[in-house]
């Protein structure tokens, strides 16, 4: 192959790792980015899709409720199985904590 890079590949840095790359009030590689961040993965279990099988979510937050804990979720369930794509959409909701398992 000959000539440069396409699509960005040989701007200036290269050759540098990423993990030396590191900007003056940023965190250094050694720490987790968006360590603070609250969401966590999660399997949950009775999606919307009544597939009977526990989906890969993301666990956004958490309240109380009448004394129960419940974590709003985002997961993707298939609704429409015979579109295009499978009918796969997204769903954020509010689930008891139950049906919610860490990953």
């Amino acid at each position: 192959m000959t000539g440069g890079m396409g699509g960005g590949w040989a701007k200036r840095g290269s050759g540098v790792p990423m993990a030396e790359r590191v900007r003056t009030g940023r965190p250094s590689p050694q720490e987790p980015v968006g360590a603070d961040c609250p969401a966590r993965h999660c399997w949950v279990a009775g999606a919307v899709d009544a597939e009977g099988v526990k989906r890969p979510g993301l666990l956004l937050e958490w309240r109380q409720v009448r004394g129960r804990w419940e974590g709003r979720v985002t997961y993707a369930a298939r609704l429409r199985p015979f579109e295009a794509n499978g009918g796969w959409v997204v769903v954020e909701e509010w689930l008891p904590a139950e049906l919610l398992t860490p990953l």
